[in-house]
C-alpha cells in the first residue's frame, strides 16, 4: 500500500472514505486518484485499491473496465476519446475518428511513437446535444469540426513543447514565441 500512495495521499483516501456511509463507496474517487497519479490503473494498483477499501478484486476490476474514463494500459499524454454512438455517429463522429487516426498516424487503442497522443473510440460520453464530440483527457470539445481538430492538435503539441522546455530548464519562465 505504501507504494501506491504517499502518507498524505492515504490521509486523503481516509477523508474520502469518511464522506460515505460505507467506506467502500469511495471507490470511484480513489480510482481517480490512482489514475491522476500514474496516468493509468495497473492490475497491481487495482489489487491495492481493493485491499485498501476491503473490496473484492473482481469488483474493483469490473468497475475499472466498465467506465471508459479509466485506463488499464498506458495512454498518451493527451488521450483523445471520440464518441461514435448514435448522436455523434449521425453528426460525423465516425468521420472525426477516421480524421484523427489519419492525422495522428495511429489506430484506436494505439499511442503515437512519442507517447504524446493516444486515440480511443468510445460509446456515449453524455454530451449528445453537442455531437459530434471528443474528449481530451478530462476536457470535452463539443460540435467539433475537422478544422477545430487541426487547431487543437497544434495547440496540444505546442503546450507539450513548452512544458518540456520548462522541465528541461531551458527557459527562465518567460514564454517566447
Amino acid at each position: 500500500m505504501a507504494e501506491l500512495f504517499t502518507a498524505e495521499e492515504l490521509e486523503e483516501v481516509e477523508r474520502l472514505k469518511s464522506l460515505y456511509p460505507q467506506p467502500q463507496a469511495a471507490l470511484l474517487p480513489v480510482l481517480w486518484m490512482v489514475q491522476r497519479k500514474y496516468g493509468w490503473i495497473s492490475l497491481e494498483n487495482i489489487r491495492a485499491v481493493a485491499e485498501l477499501l476491503r473490496l473484492p478484486y473482481a469488483h474493483v476490476l469490473g468497475v475499472v473496465r466498465f467506465y471508459t474514463m479509466f485506463h488499464t494500459e498506458p495512454v498518451g499524454r493527451y488521450h483523445i476519446q471520440v464518441c461514435t454512438n448514435v448522436s455523434c455517429m449521425l453528426r460525423g463522429g465516425e468521420r472525426v475518428l477516421e480524421y484523427l487516426a489519419h492525422k495522428l498516424g495511429i489506430a484506436p487503442k494505439e499511442r503515437t511513437p512519442d507517447g504524446l497522443f493516444s486515440l480511443e473510440e468510445v460509446e456515449c460520453m453524455g454530451a449528445c446535444g453537442g455531437a459530434p464530440m471528443i474528449a481530451v483527457n478530462e476536457d470535452y470539445y463539443e460540435n467539433i469540426t475537422l478544422e477545430q481538430i487541426d487547431t487543437l492538435l497544434e495547440q496540444l503539441r505546442r503546450r507539450a513543447q513548452e512544458e518540456s522546455r520548462f522541465a528541461d530548464g531551458a527557459s527562465n519562465g518567460n514564454l517566447t514565441p
